[in-house]
C-alpha cells in the first residue's frame, strides 16, 4: 500500500493536473514551443492506443482499463514476499492506467500533450504522449529489465 501512496496517487495526481494546464492554457490548433525544434506542447486526442492506434474503441479501451486495473490492484494489494523491482512496476502501472482510464472516462478520449521530435526516421516527430503514457512506459521496461534479471539469477 505504500507504494500506491508514495507513486501511485503522486504521479497520478501530476498527470490530471498536467492535463488540467493543457485543457486550460494550450489551444488545440496552437501548440507551445518549448524547445525549437525538439520540444513542443501540444493539446491531442487519442481514441485509441499507443501511437494512436485502433482509433474510435473509447469503450472497448474502457472496458479493458477496468480489468487491467482491478489485476493490477489485486497483485499489488495481495500479501507475498517483498518485490521492489515487480512492485514498483505496478505502481507505476496502475498510475499509468488510472490516469488514462479517468481521460477516457470523462472526457471520451485520451489528452496527449508531450510532443518531442527525435529526428528519428518514420517517428519524425514521436507520437504525442502524456504522464501516464510514460508511467505506463517504464513499467514495461522495469518488468523487462525483472524478468532477464531473474532469469538469469535463477539460471
Amino acid at each position: 500500500m505504500k507504494l500506491i501512496s508514495f507513486v501511485s496517487l503522486p504521479l497520478y495526481a501530476l498527470d490530471q493536473l498536467t492535463k488540467q494546464f493543457v485543457l486550460r492554457w494550450i489551444d488545440p490548433y496552437a501548440a507551445r514551443i518549448i524547445v525549437p525544434d525538439f520540444f513542443t506542447l501540444v493539446n491531442v486526442t487519442n481514441t485509441g492506443a499507443a501511437f494512436g492506434s485502433f482509433r474510435g474503441n473509447n469503450t472497448f479501451f474502457i472496458i479493458i482499463s477496468i480489468v487491467a486495473l482491478v489485476v493490477v490492484a489485486t497483485l499489488l494489494a495481495r500479501k507475498r514476499q517483498p518485490d521492489p523491482w515487480r512492485d514498483l512496476s505496478l505502481a507505476l502501472l496502475l498510475a499509468g492506467i488510472l490516469g488514462n482510464l479517468t481521460d477516457r472516462l470523462l472526457y471520451g478520449h485520451v489528452i496527449d500533450f508531450l510532443l518531442f521530435n527525435l529526428h528519428i526516421r518514420y517517428a519524425d516527430p514521436w507520437p504525442a504522449f502524456n504522464v501516464a503514457d510514460s508511467c505506463i512506459s517504464i513499467a514495461v521496461v522495469l518488468f523487462i529489465i525483472h524478468s532477464f534479471w531473474k532469469q538469469k539469477s535463477a539460471g
